[in-house]
């Protein structure tokens, strides 16, 4: 694990700093969208256009890094990611917003398929879960350090869009002048959704899921905490509070899944999310007891995400591990592009509780389908 932690720490440092200035966004345009008085449909399209670029990311990644390699790609897709949000600050219209998001997911996904594949062939079976749990940890870091800045300026000015920019920019640095060797993809080739389907049945679905859960968490829950009541402070706590649930339990879940079957642990997080989300919506709790369950639910969906794509790459060569990783992360765009519209509409017919009964109804039937995928395929047991 040190031999690979070695090679892997300048990327691992440049996801930070990239999350870092992604993440402000993330959780900017929610405040900023209540200060233009943009209504809470507008807002689920301005949400769901990151994942609608992330769908098109997906499709295009594969053939960039064959054709640029890595490093290259992750460059582009930054330097694209730095436009996209110093544009929301230069035009503050819902059409500019949702254009500005669909460039925001297409540079993401370009970078999240490059440093997949490029993690996943580093590491093996027998490491993959601390591996991509250390990524993970840092994705964490990058969001949860945004969360307190965006309380470094005031969100109606510019000031947070450049420094979001700036941010983006110093993370392109890291691995740009480390001079780490990046593996060759030249014979890298597409999975279909369904050769993906017949490798990982649940890894698939679970994506799909994943991707509704996590969007109406980035996406919504600073609308959420607008249409609470919440003050700008309050919200980043919320917020922050999901990253660093994240945090906490990332590696020692990835730790554990390294030594058991990955589908029972995808399982039993799932169930446990379902069932801690809808007793929030529809017991009432103070501001502190709703930041301990939202630290309990990123604890729970963020160490998820990087189990299903664990489990998927168990055992894949590694040609085909880019394919993969771009096939998981359109079925996630997939999921993750209906998560604000759905949970929008879920706040309009049941008000603020609507955020928690739509990630309530999401884990359990992820929950569930493992329980089935378990029964139908046996996997064998990790030691």
């Amino acid at each position: 694990m040190r031999a690979v932690l070695a090679v892997i720490w300048p990327l691992l440092l440049s996801v930070g700093f990239l999350l870092l200035g992604n993440g402000i966004q993330g959780g900017l345009l929610g405040v900023r969208g209540e200060l233009e008085h943009f209504s809470t449909t507008s807002m689920a399209l301005v949400m769901a256009a990151y994942f609608a670029g992330m769908l098109l990311g997906a499709q295009l990644a594969p053939g960039l890094i064959a054709r640029a390699g890595n490093v290259r790609v992750i460059s582009a897709m930054g330097f694209l990611l730095v436009i996209a949000l110093l544009g929301y600050g230069l035009l503050p219209q819902v059409w500019f917003w949702i254009f500005c998001r669909v460039l925001t997911g297409i540079a993401m996904a370009g970078i999240y398929v490059a440093t997949d594949s490029w993690l996943n062939k580093i590491s093996g079976d027998e490491t993959r879960g601390q591996v991509l749990s250390l990524y993970m940890v840092m994705q964490m870091l990058g969001i949860i350090g945004a969360q307190a800045l965006l309380n470094a300026a005031d969100p109606s000015g510019m000031v947070l869009f450049m420094l979001a920019g700036v941010l983006v920019a110093l993370g392109l640095m890291p691995f740009l002048l480390s001079g780490v060797q990046a593996p060759p993809y030249q014979a890298a080739r597409r999975m279909g959704l369904r050769e993906l389907y017949s490798l990982s049945p649940l890894g698939c679905a679970g994506m799909v899921l994943s991707g509704g859960v996590y969007s109406a968490m980035m996406g919504m829950a600073s609308v959420w905490g607008t249409e609470t009541g919440l003050s700008l402070q309050q919200i980043s706590i919320f917020i922050g509070a999901m990253y660093l649930g994240g945090l906490i339990f990332q590696y020692p879940l990835g730790w554990l899944s390294d030594r058991m079957e990955r589908r029972r642990l995808v399982v039993g997080l799932s169930l446990a999310g379902g069932v801690l989300m809808l007793l929030t919506a529809l017991l009432p709790m103070s501001f502190a007891l709703q930041s301990v369950m939202a630290l309990a639910l990123g604890g729970i969906v963020n160490p998820v995400y990087g189990l299903l794509i664990a489990h998927t790459n168990d055992g894949l060569e590694p040609e085909r591990m880019p394919g993969a990783s771009s096939a998981l992360l359109f079925l996630n765009g997939s999921g993750a592009v209906c998560g604000p519209l759905i949970t929008g509409q879920m706040m309009a017919w049941f008000g603020p509780p609507g955020f928690f009964l739509f990630i309530s109804a999401l884990l359990l039937a992820l929950a569930l389908y493992g329980i089935w995928r378990s029964l139908a395929r046996p996997g064998a047991k990790r030691v």
